[in-house]
Parts: structure tokens; C-alpha cells; sequence
């Protein structure tokens, strides 16, 4: 099985440069806090370089993929807000310095769980 990648639209996308939109239509991540699960490929990469400054995304553990799997509907699953926040710094910094945007490695799955709804 191949490593799959988790990514979560954390920002809003009003007043975002038509190629950041069109590479979120892509991915499948229109509205905020729905999460997409994707093969990590340099391609798929590549587009959440792109659009780092709106999305958090990080390597995803098979355990967890396995709670959403069942509850993804064309491959995007409805999250809600995170109980006890997205981070010190909120949605506007980067996870490096305490915010929640860019690459977080295996804490996606951490985020993922306090986003968790009540299925």
C-alpha cells in the first residue's frame, strides 16, 4: 500500500487568485474544514505547495484513515472545527511557528481525531 496524505482547506477561499481556486477544485477542497485523502505523488505535492497558505496537510496513519475511509463521500470527508483550536498562533501562521497552515507530518492525525465528528 502506498503512503497516503491527509489535507484539510483551514482558510477560506474568498478573495484567493483564480490558480489557487482552480488547484483547490483539484484537490476537492471547497469548503472549510473538509479533508481529502490522497496518494502522496510528487504531483499531488506539488498542488499542496501551491495552496499552503490555505491548507494543512501531513502523512496519514492507516489506523485513522480507516475511521474516515467509510465516511468519505467522492473522496472528501465533512470535518468540524478541531476541539482546542487549530494552534496557538490560529489560521493565519504557519505550523513551524505555532499556527496551523503547511505541512505537519504525522500530527495531521492528531488534528484530524479532534476534528472528528459524532458519526
Amino acid at each position: 500500500m502506498s503512503e497516503r496524505i491527509a489535507a484539510i482547506l483551514v482558510r477560506s477561499t474568498i478573495n484567493v487568485q483564480p490558480e489557487m481556486r482552480r488547484t483547490l477544485s483539484l484537490l476537492r477542497l471547497q469548503q472549510k474544514n473538509h479533508c481529502v485523502i490522497r496518494d502522496k505523488t510528487p504531483a499531488t505535492l506539488g498542488m499542496l505547495a501551491k495552496v499552503k497558505d490555505l491548507i494543512t496537510w501531513g502523512d496519514l496513519d492507516p489506523a485513522v484513515e480507516k475511521q474516515f475511509a467509510p465516511h468519505a463521500r467522492d473522496g472528501v470527508v465533512r470535518l468540524q472545527p478541531p476541539r482546542g483550536g487549530y494552534g496557538r498562533k490560529g489560521i493565519k501562521a504557519p505550523f513551524t511557528v505555532g499556527g496551523a497552515l503547511g505541512y505537519r507530518g504525522a500530527k495531521i492525525n492528531d488534528l484530524m481525531r479532534r476534528m472528528m465528528p459524532s458519526w
